[in-house]
C-alpha cells in the first residue's frame, strides 16, 4: 500500500497539468527576429499566407461519404479489376 499513494499523486498531478500543455497563442506565425523570411514556393507570384499554408487542400483531406446503402445495388464494372496472373 505504500506504492499506491506516490502513484495516485503522481497521476493526480499528470491530469491537473495535461490542460496546461494544450494552451497556445492564436495568431498569424511570424519569423523570428532576424531570421529572414522563408523562401518563395517555386512558381508563385507571390508569399502564401498563413491560412492558405495551413487550410489542406482536397486531396490532403477528401471530403467523407457516410451515407448507407439502403437497398442492394449491383456494382458497376471495374475494367481493372482483374484476377491474379498465374
Amino acid at each position: 500500500m505504500k506504492l499506491s499513494r506516490p502513484i495516485a499523486v503522481t497521476l493526480a498531478g499528470a491530469l491537473l497539468l495535461a490542460p496546461l500543455g494544450a494552451c497556445g497563442k492564436k495568431e498569424d506565425l511570424k519569423p523570428a527576429a532576424g531570421d529572414p523570411a522563408p523562401p518563395l514556393p517555386v512558381g508563385a507570384k507571390r508569399q502564401p499566407t498563413t491560412e492558405e499554408l495551413t487550410t489542406p487542400d482536397a486531396q490532403a483531406r477528401p471530403a467523407r461519404s457516410d451515407e448507407l446503402l439502403k437497398r442492394s445495388e449491383r456494382r458497376e464494372t471495374d475494367d481493372f479489376d482483374l484476377p491474379p496472373p498465374g
